[in-house]
């Protein structure tokens, strides 16, 4: 009888599902709560700051956009949750004013305090000393004043284009001009060439660094711009963007050039958000929201600087050791310290993690394959690097080498498009074939593949991964990656290269799943047989680390899982729309993320009844990674590389209690209280590889 109840339970629900905008959201004050955290040191906690507020830029500029588009089309659409893209639109404003509010009470009252004690100071107008006065005069006559450009608002000079995110201020004027005018009001643009944040030399300073913020310097002189008129208000503000750029698959015949003439137009998109100084006058606002046609929800007053993400400017010019995280070295695998990188490969299968390993040994693996007399092919997908990076570099000395070069550039890659643009013209002009995917499916996938001639056979070597060819990020996201030589992974390795560069239907690989042909489909039958193992009574387990969980339909067998009793561990960075340990529903599930110095990226699957048990994905569980992208799945088939990613990503982390947020079933999280034997997974790992020794806990 009970089991006949849930059966007729109505697994479709909106209540069953969190809103994934206020997930993401919830993800991002996260992050803003280790700007909080005593415990880490003080320039990182300015950097978490900076990074919740570049969050919620993009957020603005992607996310909100679209549903603003969507209401402006009429849409009243509900997504699994019932929300309507005006529900969600007032929803999101409530959350983010309020996110917004704690972002700047964290600047002002905890973190400008706490820099003040270590020497590091925002000179503020009010406080100048007569020699910072004189100093600020200099810099505004050289270095400003010259690239100003004062626009006064009349019949013929109407409102200027204001570009996205750029620092503006609008004046309050009395006094007639030089030509009788006296509208009252103007718009002065700050240079884009300047910086927001300005080091005053020691010479005029009190503490060893002091800091001048460029609007400080436009307020303490904006009268110079305005001759024989008196300035009675200036204040700062900023406008967000539509960035999400439109390409009509179905017309173009050039993406490439498709897209770079759609980036200009990312500058000046539809306004959906206007940030202002939290003195600036109601008729101001009122007049400014006119001009970018927003509501009084889209205007965000704040009382500091409307662009928090420049601070990170203060990370690069404060040099105290001691305030940052230590630095590192990621330890190669003995196996590829002295020995031909093929050589090692050919000896077994060999993973690394990121950043806890080097990321050097796949830029060697392909730079060694550039230089290789018996290497007769390099095939590689890149989706996000580093342009000036070796990798780059090392593909096209293989073209130029002789050597056929393939490389799959995603150019949709978002707010990467330029350049990768860029790269695809080098890759080109060096002889090498440049695919951009498939229109119409984001090619996400971590892939490269090396071709040997070994004696009078080929040989071929793939490296395969979660995360982006991306030297830089590398050293800041957690990833996995493999390197393997055996024939099956790399055929399959192949077959996905030629669908991604030819025509035909999709190729039956061995090894590896993909999307969007076979993924989502496994993933359903993976974790409904670990619900027909929990229904027979045998054992059944399923443990998922990831970015972000949305797809409907697997969050559906979930629940159908844990009904059936599947203890169910899920590790989820950020966006999560499953509701956790809500009783008869998913009572066996337990959510948590993971929020610390490393973004936490790595997609790693454990089904208990599985052959191979563990697996690492390009994808998230998400509706665009499983049918719109084409991602990779592989199975750990090597036992001690198996148990190896079983501890260090799923063990480690469920054991961690010092970064660790656990989501409740009404969509906010919890943060868990360390006890005195806190550990911390990504410390762990750090203490297990890294080649430098770490400050104490």
């Amino acid at each position: 009888m009970e089991h006949q109840e849930k059966e007729e339970l109505d697994l479709r629900e909106p209540e069953n599902f969190i809103n994934r905008e206020l997930s993401w959201l919830q993800f991002n004050l996260r992050v803003l709560e280790l700007a909080l955290d005593p415990s880490l040191p003080l320039m990182e906690r300015l950097k978490f700051l900076c990074i919740s507020s570049t969050n919620l830029d993009e957020f603005f500029e992607v996310r909100v956009a679209r549903l603003k588009h969507q209401i402006l089309g009429g849409s009243i659409q509900t997504g699994p949750d019932g929300l309507t893209p005006k529900e969600q639109v007032h929803k999101i404003a409530l959350f983010t004013h309020d996110l917004v509010k704690k972002q700047y009470e964290t600047l002002n009252q905890v973190l400008i305090p706490e820099l003040e004690n270590a020497g590091i100071r925002f000179a503020r107008r009010t406080r100048w000393t007569d020699k910072q006065r004189r100093w600020v005069k200099r810099y505004f006559n050289q270095q400003l004043l010259p690239v100003l450009s004062p626009l006064g608002l009349d019949p013929s000079h109407p409102f200027p284009r204001v570009l996205n995110k750029s620092l503006n201020f609008i004046v309050s004027l009395e006094g007639e001009d030089a030509f009788g005018r006296d509208s009252g009001v103007a718009v002065v643009q700050a240079p884009r060439s300047l910086p927001r944040i300005i080091r005053m030399p020691n010479s005029v300073t009190r503490d060893k660094y002091e800091f001048v913020f460029l609007s400080s310097i436009i307020h303490a002189h904006v009268e110079d711009l305005f001759p024989g008129m008196r300035v009675t208000g200036c204040y700062q503000f900023r406008v967000t963007r539509n960035s999400d750029l439109f390409v009509d698959e179905e017309e173009i015949d050039d993406l490439r050039r498709a897209l770079e003439d759609e980036l200009f137009s990312r500058h000046y998109g539809d306004a959906v958000r206007l940030e202002v100084a939290d003195n600036c006058p109601e008729n101001m606002i009122a007049f400014l929201r006119d001009q970018f046609n927003l509501h009084s929800e889209d205007c965000y007053q704040v009382n500091g600087p409307v662009n928090l993400n420049r601070l990170m400017a203060l990370t690069d010019e404060v040099q105290e050791p001691q305030l940052s995280f230590k630095s590192f070295i990621g330890s190669v695998p003995t196996i590829l310290e002295r020995r031909d990188i093929f050589e090692a490969i050919r000896t077994r299968d060999i993973m690394l993690h990121h950043p806890f390993e080097s990321f050097q040994p796949v830029v060697d693996f392909i730079k060694q394959a550039s230089t290789d007399k018996d290497v007769l092919a390099i095939k590689m997908t890149l989706y996000r690097t580093d342009v000036d990076s070796g990798l780059p570099a090392a593909l096209i000395d293989a073209a130029r080498n002789g050597k056929e070069v393939t490389v799959i550039i995603e150019l949709r890659a978002r707010f990467d498009e330029e350049r990768n643009i860029q790269l695809a013209h080098r890759l080109e002009e060096a002889g090498a074939h440049v695919v951009y995917g498939v229109v119409g499916y984001k090619t996400h996938s971590k892939m490269a593949l090396v071709v040997r001639r070994e004696g009078t056979r080929l040989r071929r070597y793939a490296h395969l991964g979660t995360g982006n060819y991306h030297p830089r990020t590398a050293r800041q996201y957690t990833d996995i990656g493999i390197f393997t030589a055996d024939p099956d992974y790399c055929a399959d390795v192949h077959k996905m290269f030629i669908q991604l560069t030819g025509f035909g239907r999709a190729l039956r690989l061995k090894k590896l799943e993909q999307s969007p042909f076979t993924l989502h489909d496994w993933l359903v039958e993976r974790i409904q047989a670990e619900a027909k193992a929990a229904s027979e009574g045998r054992p059944a387990r399923i443990i998922a680390k990831m970015n972000s969980l949305t797809e409907p339909q697997v969050i559906r067998e979930l629940y159908k899982a844990s009904r059936a009793g599947v203890k169910i561990d899920l590790i989820i960075r950020g966006i999560c729309c499953l509701r956790p340990g809500v009783p008869d529903l998913s009572e066996n599930i337990q959510v948590r993320s993971i929020v610390g110095r490393f973004l936490e990226h790595s997609r790693v699957f454990y089904f208990l009844n599985d052959e191979f048990q563990c697996y690492f994905a390009s994808a998230d569980w998400m509706s665009r990674n499983l049918f719109r992208r084409v991602e990779q799945c592989v199975p750990v088939e090597d036992p001690e590389l198996a148990q190896r990613l079983y501890h260090e990503c799923f063990q480690l982390y469920l054991d961690d209690t010092v970064q660790t947020w656990v989501l409740n079933s009404d969509g906010s999280y919890e943060r868990l209280e360390p006890d005195r034997d806190a550990l911390n997974a990504q410390r762990t790992l750090l203490e297990m590889y890294a080649l430098k020794e770490l400050p104490p806990a």
